[in-house]
């Protein structure tokens, strides 16, 4: 059989031999499989969670963080978009939409690395959104006041944001989360570095700072749902 023609990175143009090619590609596939992203699981973020906390909290302190599975939502098997990720964990989303009328708070929350993701992800919300309003939770050219005052003036159905931005507004009284029912993790996703959100240390903080503000007791008493997209 003839040789096959290959192009490596860098316009490299080379010819090998049929047992070449097939080592070549076996190769090639053996780095791809060892390297398979695996999905998160609510176990990965117990564990983050204890890790981080382990050095400033008692063994029993440690056990109070423990969360039943039935506070967490089915994660995505990266599979899905986020729409549709959505429609799967919130199949009521219509429903629950149209009686929400609190300001300041929100329905469901995604929190993510960066503004840069947060835009993407609010682009790829609109089959799922309908007709709820969608609010940019993150820092980047835009001042906090705004935020407050678009949150004391508007009923808003949906943040998506980073977790410094969203603690903020929590401490400043102009979110409140009892209302909200669904805290979805943009948690597979990486970076051009290949990090999660969870692999960067500084987000990873505010992430637990933020569950340390009353998400984890709203989980516990079942009012609140977490999800791994």
């Amino acid at each position: 059989s003839s040789p096959t023609s290959v192009v490596f990175e860098y316009g490299i143009h080379t010819e090998l031999s049929p047992n070449a090619t097939h080592s070549l590609i076996k190769k090639i596939t053996d780095v791809l499989a060892k390297s398979e992203p695996k999905p998160g699981t609510p176990e990965d973020l117990q564990t983050l969670m204890k890790g981080y906390y382990s050095s400033c909290r008692s063994v029993i302190e440690l056990e109070e963080l423990n969360l039943p599975d039935s506070c967490f939502l089915k994660a995505n098997d990266l599979t899905h978009s986020l729409s549709s990720y959505l429609k799967e964990i919130c199949p009521k989303w219509v429903k629950l939409r149209k009686c929400h009328k609190e300001k300041k708070s929100v329905l469901m929350l995604v929190i993510c690395s960066s503004a840069v993701r947060a835009l993407e992800l609010i682009r790829s919300l609109t089959a799922f959104r309908g007709d709820g309003k969608v609010m940019k939770l993150f820092a980047k050219h835009i001042k906090v006041q705004e935020q407050v005052k678009l949150l004391e003036k508007h009923v808003v159905h949906l943040g998506v944001g980073t977790p410094g931005r969203i603690k903020e507004l929590i401490k400043q009284g102009a979110l409140h989360l009892n209302p909200l029912k669904y805290l979805v993790f943009d948690w597979n996703w990486r970076d051009q570095k290949l990090r999660r959100m969870m692999d960067i240390p500084e987000i990873r903080k505010e992430v637990f700072e933020l569950l340390d503000m009353g998400v984890l007791s709203l989980c516990k008493s079942e009012s609140l749902k977490l999800g791994l997209f």
